[in-house]
């Protein structure tokens, strides 16, 4: 029954997106948080990150965007007086608060119960020497190993254990300072990056289980011990590839039912043993493949990313459910929501097979080791439904959107990945596509079995693929039709795409057709589109939730309303990211109260937009030309929305409009212009709107002629890509060749533009909506990086505040011209930079851009809503929307950057997008919100303590400044020799520390051993980045704020002022709003 001494619940979300902790945590906290509120319960959400549908004012009763920290969370306890904290949806950061919060005593002050997760549970799951003393005490087996506080302690450790051992982090996330280390040489540095990284300085060292087979199951338990198993997962990749850089498939293929059984008993043992009563948890598994015995790796008592992806492919609630336990309901009590008549105590069976690949990002950092281990390094991940694994693999991998196919590495202009054998024991993010080319090479698949650890069965049916690919490659044209139908069927019955079969019949088959597509229809071979019914068709599900295959019954059952698609992102990755997602959603949102029916079409499981509530109809499908039109086919929508979901959408817009599919808001065709560098700027000069000067090129000589004419230093940026792929800044023609290499390499066959480059300037976004008749602004956006910083990496601020009244008048002109000129129906982006009182405008992107989920939070209108009702054609003027709306306050979004992940990544920002996500600091003081912003972003500005300058030589007056501003507040100054002669000169006390190209480890030793509280460090020409290079990665490894920009110095001086000044204050979006308006 459910709990009526509670009415107020506190729930952390998890924060920014991070490489370990991403929208899976958007996903369950909004099902949740949702959950709660229709059971009656007032919700106050703490969340810092902006671009999530969680935050949105209307989810949660109170919502906090502040700092995810336990002094930020103890002052919104007092204002809000909560009876109880749900801490399980918010990943490791929500169990981490709750632990602080627990230990320091603020939730005893205060009368707060924890919920989902008692203090024991999380303490016994958290703490791996407890984890490990509880499954003993037991008699559960785990590997052998135990905690150090020390080099001395490690050793003696591994006189048990022996080489390799495993060294990770305790209490930290996504495998954070996790490595493998194979002799005592390794030791030493393996853990002090552990003890470092772990907020107990704690370093846990374990027995190698490499090469054993590795089992999770997704399970619950209610406070009557109903133990349900929600989802078995197999992990194709053996023990020591993380789990989140595993493909990975459900349910597990692999184990016997006696074997599946005993993972089972012993997962309920680990829950009883741990206490958990109320809630999801995830249990990991290893087994040794030659002995089958079988040891408990860990468990985490909260909903994880492996919940995300069991809740997809079950169609089981996972975080709504452990939401309703917590607050008192038993399993038996709460009714599926699929069917309808079963009850969630009743365990998911599935009648097909689900698979997940991650999506890595390596194209991004140059440097870093590409090799898969223990610490996780992916930044998305895809996951497809099919009725075999071979289906659901081939259907996983065109999903990934990295111009690939088939399991061979190829595509539509990619050739296979190369042969070879040695190789494949190495993990990578192809090694996929190795194994099949050592299948298709005839390697015995024992051989492989026994290189790659890969399970023979997964290897046998990679066979049968290379079995089916063989025949076609060999078919005659003369063969009869119904061998021809058979042998095709078969193909996509494995999940063969209508592309590469067409590459691989000989091309006398399409005498009569023009493509693949069109031989396929005229033989009957038609998909048919099955539901996910949580309980393999033994009942019938009420909610349409689809995927397609090539079967004999299709039960999509379309209805005859009025319906439009809307298409998704695919998965995340730098410079794609969850802002798209939030997009979609609100379109679905604003569509559906529209009257017209919604569909939802996406691949990747960690979003809100693939919840099954989320639209009317949900499809998880490959995000390509062929699949989106067979949903279309069915559906038979009004018209389809593009603009929404980032780069993916927009690349099959020309494909759709070719296929008569009438496209929804602005023309692809306005889309493309501003896409086309050479097109845009032409429309630029008929307008005569100043632009930088610039060039267009599409080879290196014509760039080597144009960099002349301007002059360096100069931006290259290719056209139709996104997130500043290969974008870059080249400051001499030796560098030039490589860069354009790049960037012809990012966008084959397009113009690439070369832009001079506005040292200096500053760069202002802004976001508009537009209805073919009126442009609205809807916010100006101030980075406060300078010029150079792609704009999904600079922080901004909202209202702009270093720009006139009189400048911004101008960008609202220029924009109106601009919405009006292409035809604008739905969102839009201008970039301007503004350099010596001149505005020139940068690029256009006529579609929903990252900053219009900070924006909407910001200003309190919800853009990206009011553009979906646009172009299901609503006016501006019908929706009350004619005027810029005004700000109160400051509203900072800072990105969050992924190098403590991925060592070996240089640190210094540029053209090229490279953070996974964003946090929002907002007060009414400029330098209050500044400090937010860093807090949220897990870089707390010192109030005190010692500064690192060094500024190159066209810095030095402004850093000056920055010295005498600290040297006020009382720091300490250190400084390299130029900018130590400069201060002296000045007047100001100064500590003189050696440059790091002079061999000198002086600096790095200094923070290392905390005497350093803040660096600013501004390189210039070449040798200063890799001076810098130490120093900022010290900086990094010990968390100290690194400024490498002078205006983000200045910002943060002034935020040092705010908060030596007075304390910070907290306050949710309502009552802001509230007071506001």
């Amino acid at each position: 029954m459910k709990r009526t001494d509670i009415h107020t619940i506190l729930v952390p979300g998890s924060g920014a997106i991070v490489i370990g902790q991403a929208a899976e945590f958007d996903y369950s906290g909004t099902q949740a948080v949702k959950a709660l509120k229709a059971e009656g319960y007032r919700v106050v959400l703490v969340n810092s990150n902006p671009a999530t549908i969680m935050t949105d004012p209307e989810i949660a009763d109170a919502t906090y965007i502040e700092p995810l920290t336990p002094e930020s969370l103890e002052a919104i306890i007092a204002q809000e007086k909560p009876d109880a904290m749900l801490p399980t949806v918010g990943g490791q950061t929500g169990l981490n608060l709750a632990l602080a919060l627990s230990e320091n005593g603020v939730l005893e002050k205060y009368g707060v119960q924890l919920i989902g997760a008692k203090l024991t549970a999380i303490k016994a799951a958290e703490d791996r020497l407890l984890f490990r003393e509880t499954m003993q005490k037991n008699g559960i087996p785990v590997p052998s190993g135990g905690a150090a506080y020390s080099l001395e302690e490690a050793e003696e450790l591994v006189k048990q254990t022996g080489y390799p051992v495993l060294v990770r982090a305790s209490f930290a996330m996504g495998g954070t300072g996790a490595s493998w280390v194979y002799d005592h040489a390794q030791l030493k540095e393996a853990v002090r990056s552990a003890i470092s990284e772990s907020p107990i300085h704690q370093a846990w060292l374990e027995e190698s289980v490499i090469g054993w087979k590795e089992y999770e199951l997704e399970v619950m338990r209610d406070k009557a011990n109903n133990f349900v198993v929600v989802c078995s997962i197999e992990n194709l990749d053996p023990m020591g590839v993380h789990t989140g850089d595993s493909i990975t498939v459900a349910p597990a293929q692999t184990l016997t039912d006696r074997e599946y059984q005993i993972l089972r008993d012993l997962a309920h043992r680990v829950l009883s043993a741990v206490g958990v009563e109320t809630g999801g948890s995830n249990v990991q598994f290893g087994v040794d493949p030659k002995t089958g015995r079988v040891v408990v790796i860990e468990m985490n008592p909260r909903v994880s990313r492996s919940s995300a992806l069991a809740s997809k492919a079950t169609g089981f609630p996972i975080a709504k459910l452990a939401a309703l336990v917590a607050v008192g309901y038993t399993l038996d009590e709460i009714t599926n929501d699929i069917t309808k008549q079963t009850k969630a105590a009743f365990e998911p069976s599935l009648d097909y097979v689900v698979t997940k690949i991650p999506r890595w990002a390596f194209e991004k950092f140059p440097g870093v080791d590409p090799t898969l281990g223990p610490q996780m390094k992916s930044v998305g991940e895809v996951m497809a439904l099919g009725r075999t694994f071979p289906e659901s693999l081939l259907k996983a991998v065109q999903s990934l959107e990295i111009g690939v196919d088939f399991l061979d590495g190829s595509g539509p202009n990619r050739e296979p990945v190369a042969f070879d054998l040695e190789k494949l024991s190495i993990p990578t993010a192809d090694r996929l596509f190795r194994v099949y080319r050592a299948i298709q090479e005839g390697i015995a698949l024992e051989e492989i079995s026994k290189v790659t650890r890969y399970d023979l069965w997964f290897l046998a049916q990679m066979k049968e693929i290379e079995n089916a690919e063989r025949r076609m490659r060999n078919a005659e044209c003369g063969m009869r039709e119904a061998e021809l139908k058979s042998m095709l069927r078969e193909a996509k019955q494995l999940g063969f795409a209508d592309a590469h079969i067409g590459r691989l019949l000989n091309s006398s088959f399409f005498t009569h057709h023009s493509s693949f597509r069109e031989l396929r229809k005229s033989l009957g071979i038609i998909p048919t589109f099955q539901r996910v019914d949580t309980c393999a068709a033994e009942f019938e599900a009420q909610t349409p939730y689809l995927y397609s295959a090539y079967e004999m019954d299709d039960e999509s059952r379309p209805t005859d309303r009025q319906k439009i698609l809307i298409l998704g992102g695919g998965p995340n990755r730098i410079g794609q990211g969850i802002e798209f997602d939030y997009c979609c959603c609100q379109a679905a949102f604003a569509l559906s109260k529209m009257g017209f029916e919604t569909i939802m079409y996406n691949c990747n499981p960690e979003t809100v937009s693939t919840d099954y509530d989320t639209a009317d109809r949900l499809y998880f499908e490959p995000l390509t030309l062929e699949h989106v039109l067979n949903v279309i086919d069915r559906e038979q929508p009004i018209g389809v929305i593009v603009q929404f979901g980032g780069q993916t959408p927009l690349n099959l817009a020309a494909g759709l409009e070719a296929a008569g599919v009438k496209i929804l808001g602005t023309s692809p065709h306005a889309i493309q212009l501003s896409e086309d560098r050479e097109e845009f700027a032409k429309l630029l000069k008929e307008l005569d709107i100043p632009q930088p000067e610039n060039g267009i090129a599409r080879s290196l000589e014509e760039a080597r002629v144009v960099a002349e004419r301007i002059g360096y230093p100069v931006l290259v940026r290719p056209s139709f890509v996104l997130g500043g792929r290969a974008m870059a800044l080249v400051d001499s023609e030796a560098n030039l060749a490589g860069f354009i290499q790049s960037a012809i390499e990012a966008a084959p066959g397009q113009p690439i533009l070369i832009d001079k480059f506005m040292e200096d300037a500053f760069e202002i976004d802004v976001d508009a909506l537009a209805d073919g008749e009126r442009v609205v602004v809807g916010a100006v956006m101030q980075h406060i990086e300078e010029a150079g910083v792609h704009s999904g990496d600079a922080a901004c601020v909202l209202p702009p505040y270093k720009v006139s009244a009189y400048h911004q008048g101008i960008m609202q002109e220029y924009t109106e011209q601009l919405g009006l000129a292409l035809g604008v129906r739905g969102l839009m982006n201008v970039q301007f930079a503004l350099k010596d009182e001149v505005v020139c405008v940068l690029e256009v992107n006529p579609r929903a851009s990252r900053t219009v989920p900070y924006a909407s939070k910001a200003t309190n209108l919800n853009l990206a809503y009011k553009a979906a009702q646009v172009m299901a054609g609503k006016t501006l003027l019908e929706l009350g929307v004619t005027e810029e709306p005004r700000v109160d306050g400051f509203f900072i979004k800072e990105a969050v950057l992924p190098f403590k992940k991925l060592p070996g990544s240089s640190a210094l920002l540029g053209p090229e997008m490279r953070s996974t996500g964003e946090v929002m600091g907002h007060a009414s003081h400029f330098g209050h919100a500044f400090a937010k912003s860093q807090t949220a972003a897990g870089v707390s500005l010192p109030q005190s303590g010692a500064a690192l300058v060094t500024v190159n030589d066209m810095d030095k007056s402004a850093g000056l400044k920055f010295a005498r501003d600290m040297h006020r507040m009382g720091f300490k100054l250190y400084a390299t020799p130029g900018t130590a002669d400069m201060c002296m000169r000045a007047g100001l006390p100064v500590e003189v520390v050696e440059k790091a190209q002079d061999g000198s480890t002086q600096i790095v030793d200094l923070i290392r051993g905390g005497q350093i509280q803040l660096v600013l460090n501004t390189p210039l020409g070449p040798h200063a980045h890799t001076d810098g290079v130490e120093i900022r990665k010290a900086a990094i490894a010990m968390n100290v704020p690194l400024l490498t920009t002078l205006s983000a110095a200045m910002a943060a001086v002034s935020a040092i002022q705010a908060l030596r000044r007075k304390e910070l204050k907290y306050r949710s979006l309502q009552s802001h709003f509230g007071d506001a308006g």
